[in-house]
């Protein structure tokens, strides 16, 4: 197992969510990577998060997002970002978050976050009117597919959460 670093940035090249990850593998969904409980995450220059639970993340080969699957008793089964295509180079994978976030709540409810975020950004950052397009059409799939279980959010992790390395 290889390991990573996991970068998010801002459309404006400012650094986003960042934290090292553990490369398990791919599959048909994409490459799978493992976070495990007391990994330290930052958001940008911020003092660093230590997360409480471990994690497992898919980065699809061409998707416009990325995939959160949290282990209870976290409150979020899955989190899912808007993203540009995750790239892969020198150990990081690279992505543009895009404000959007789909949210399965371990309760069952289903959320579209932070659109106020998205419209914010569309006038501060100057997203292309096709950006915004595709930011759209991929938050009303990733909402879809969530809830009806589809794909990667059918129960493929958790094989690779079976494959992660002990939290700790």
């Amino acid at each position: 197992m290889t390991q990573i670093k996991v970068v998010y940035t801002k459309y404006d090249g400012t650094l986003h969510w960042n934290h090292p990850g553990t490369l398990l593998g791919e599959d048909d969904h994409g490459a799978w990577v493992s976070v495990p409980a007391g990994t330290q995450a930052s958001k940008g220059a911020e003092p660093p998060v230590t997360w409480e639970t471990p994690i497992v993340m898919l980065f699809p080969r061409d998707g416009w997002w990325t995939a959160t699957f949290h282990t209870p008793p976290h409150s979020f089964e899955v989190y899912v970002d808007v993203t540009t295509v995750p790239r892969w180079r020198n150990g990081e994978v690279t992505m543009v978050d895009l404000d959007l976030d789909v949210i399965l709540l371990r309760d069952g409810g289903l959320v579209l976050d932070d659109e106020d975020e998205f419209a914010e950004h569309q006038v501060t950052f100057g997203y292309p009117d096709d950006l915004v397009t595709r930011a759209w059409e991929t938050a009303r799939w990733l909402l879809a597919a969530v809830e009806g279980r589809e794909g990667p959010f059918g129960g493929a992790h958790t094989a690779w959460l079976d494959r992660a390395a002990p939290s700790g």
